[in-house]
Order: structure tokens, then sequence, then C-alpha cells
């Protein structure tokens, strides 16, 4: 009696232990191109488990001074034993596009041993703000200019009917120029922000002062600098700029610059400043606005950021630092412009605000450049201010949301904040007013 129990405990805790060894064979049988490349598990077949090949190690080729290789070249094939033939490039005598093959980067005129670090729209820095804070020397004010929240607070410069019609630019771009349910916002940010300076441009009645602006798309800018024992550089196209004929007032007077000297830059040690930008030997240290000389409106005053493709699309963190680089770029090299490459405190500021937008929440920045003196930490600091996450409506649907026979969310717009088109119409503004 005692060996039948014995054999039927057995029994079962073998059919226990092959009922875990199946589970445990399915579990890593899904495993399989991650963390189970090699290893072998009877519930599959051995093709899916087994390793690659391993990768041909390319054997470097002697030379031996006096001495000459024989080769198999006369012999037009393979022999064993022989040295494999070099053949020099084969020049086809006329230029083809397809088969090209550029010079290497020492070889180029504008090669420099010194590298240069360089910040373009589709970079995304890793500490963000931080790490813009410090490339651009600057101090961080949460908050608005006390001059631009009395220009948004203050009645007289509204708009007619302002909430009604921007509901209607909202609608305008999320409904009435698109048939999709749920269209993209690389197509209706750019609806959006097109209206809503459209709807901006209608004050200009009371402030003529506005008719001396333009905008420009994809306009090409470039600004070098050095900061400790690197060289910087923002380059390339953008996103739309509004230049005015005349420059923005400094919004910190010259005991509030002074007094920046004493404040210290955050640091983010052990992570290096120059992470996440591209190192390149092959530049040109030339600072341009994008614009000829003689251009009726050479000050840049609002830099537009709008949401980008979706490989190339940023997190809010490295969008607020993209605009901060841009707009540290614009003054920058406006600076050098009026001034002179020559690192000095600028007796007159320049001032740059920045947007961006992804069609529903946006971010404001107003830069103030300072001082060209970006080497050392010591000394004058520029300054910007930030207001982050301001959303302009909570929801913009064509069909309403519904969950457990329940509409969550109705059809249309709901949740409009009149604040957030207020101190975008006060940006706008600012300088002619």
């Amino acid at each position: 009696m005692s060996k039948g129990i014995t054999h039927r405990f057995k029994a079962t805790q073998l059919a226990c232990m092959l009922n875990s060894f199946t589970e445990q064979s399915r579990i890593n049988s899904r495993l399989i191109g991650q963390n189970a490349v090699g290893h072998r598990f009877f519930s599959i077949s051995a093709c899916l488990c087994s390793k690659g090949p391993p990768q041909r190690k390319s054997t470097p080729d002697v030379h031996i001074p006096g001495l000459e290789p024989i080769t198999y070249a006369d012999r037009m094939h393979y022999v064993p034993g022989l040295a494999k033939p070099v053949f020099p490039p084969w020049e086809r005598g006329w230029h083809d596009p397809y088969h090209y093959t550029g010079p290497k980067n020492q070889e180029m005129p504008l090669y420099k041993e010194k590298p240069c670090y360089v910040f373009h729209r589709r970079t995304s820095v890793l500490e963000g703000v931080r790490q813009a804070l410090w490339l651009t020397k600057s101090k961080r004010i949460n908050g608005l200019p006390s001059q631009i929240v009395s220009l948004a607070e203050d009645p007289a410069n509204q708009v007619d009917n302002q909430d009604e019609r921007v509901e209607q630019a909202i609608k305008h771009a999320r409904f009435w120029d698109t048939t999709e349910d749920r269209p993209s916002k690389e197509t209706f940010c750019p609806v959006l922000l097109n209206d809503l300076l459209h709807l901006c441009r209608t004050v200009q009645v009371k402030h003529p002062a506005l008719g001396k602006r333009m905008l420009a798309e994809d306009y090409t800018l470039a600004a070098y600098w050095n900061r400790g024992e690197d060289l910087f550089q923002v380059r390339g196209k953008n996103g739309t700029l509004m230049s005015s004929a005349s420059p923005l007032p400094a919004i910190a007077g010259k005991e509030e610059v002074a007094s920046t000297a004493d404040y210290v830059l955050e640091t983010f040690y052990p992570i290096a400043p120059t992470i996440d930008l591209q190192l390149t030997h092959v530049y040109q240290e030339k600072t341009h606005t994008g614009f000829k000389e003689g251009y009726p409106y050479p000050h840049a005053h609002t830099v537009f950021h709008l949401e980008a493709k979706r490989p190339f699309r940023l997190f809010p963190e490295q969008l607020r630092a993209k605009m901060i680089m841009f707009a540290f770029a614009n003054a920058l090299a406006r600076a050098q412009a009026c001034y002179g490459t020559q690192p000095q405190v600028l007796e007159q500021p320049v001032v740059v605000q920045s947007v961006a937008t992804n069609g529903r929440v946006f971010q404001f920045i107003v830069l103030q450049l300072n001082t060209t003196e970006l080497e050392t930490d010591t000394g004058v600091k520029n300054m910007v201010w930030l207001e982050q996450d301001l959303p302009l409506y909570d929801y913009a649907k064509v069909r309403p949301l519904i969950k457990k026979k329940v509409v969550e969310v109705p059809a249309g717009l709901a949740g409009y904040q009149p604040d957030t088109f207020k101190k975008f119409l006060a940006l706008y503004l600012h300088g002619a007013v």
C-alpha cells in the first residue's frame, strides 16, 4: 500500500515538472529574437534558436618595403596562394550623380582640426532647457515679463469679439479645413497658426506700427560662439520668423542686467554639455541672419515653431530647448551684425521672442541678449523668460468619445482657455504699443 502511494506521488510530481517545463518553453519561445538567441528549447525548432554566422574579420594588407606581391591579375581568375590584385579606381570620364564619391573630410577646403558642435532644427538635447541655458549662458525666469502681462490684461488691446473669433479659428483648423475624423498635427497646426496671426493683424487699425512687419518661412540662419574651450554653432533652416523694421525694446533695466553677474549657472555634471550635438570638422565660422543687407525688416521679432513630423517630433522639454537656441542664435546674429564679433557687454540688449505649439498647447519664450562674452561662466548673463504648457483648448472632437454607452467627451470644441490667446496677442503687440 505504501509503495502504491509512493508511485502515485512520484507520478504527480513528474507531471507537475513537465507542465512547468512546457509553460517555461512557451515563455521562452516568445523571447526569440530578444533575449533567447542562441538557446535551445525542445518546443521549437533549432533553426529559430541558432546563432547567426560570425562576421568575417578583414585581414589587413601587408606591405613589405622592397618586395612586390605576386597577384593573379594576369590570369584573370582567382588562384590560391596568390595575392589579391589592387586596381586603381575606374574613372568614367563624365559626372555620374548616382555613382559619385565625395572627398574625405580631410581633403575638403573647410576642414579644421578643432571640432565644432552644431545645433540644428532636428537636434534633441538630453538635458533640455538646462542644457540650452548653459550653452547660451542664460538665467531662467519663470513667467512672462511684466510688460507683456500688462498688454495681455489690458482690454483695449483685445480684438472685437475675441473669444468667438478664436473659437472659429480653432474649428476652422480642426473641423472645417479637412474631411478626416482625426486630422494629423502636421495638417491643422499651420492652419491654426495662420488663422491666429491673421486675427492678430486685425488690430493694425489701432496700432499702425504693426504694418512694418514681415513673415519669412524656412529662412537660413547661422551663428557661432565660443563656450569654454569648445566652438558651438546654430545653423540651418528654421520655422517661421516674424521680423520688424524696429527692434524690440529692452525688458530688463541696466541694474537688473548687472545683478545677473551674481547668478550661478546650473550644471548637469557628469553629463557633458555637448551631448546630442552634431560634431563636425567641416564648417565655416560665419554669422548670417538669413537676409541680405538693406532688407527693410532686419530685426527678428518672434520665431514660430510648429509640431514636426513624427520621425523628428520632439518632447516638450526638448522643444523648449530648441526655442531658446534659435531665439539666441537670431539675437546673436543681429548683435554681431550691429556691434561686431568682438565679445562685449551690449549697450542696447537684443530681445527676441519665440512661440511653439502642437495645435493645442503653447510654449512662450522671451530672450534678452545682454552680452556676447560667452566663453566663461562669470560676468553678466543673458535672460530667458519662460511660460510653458498653456492649453488653448481641451478637446476638439469630430465625433463624441463614448465609453460603455456614456459620452465622456462631446463632439465639438470643449475647454477653451481665453488667457492663452491673450498672451499670444500680447507677444504679437509687443514693440508696437
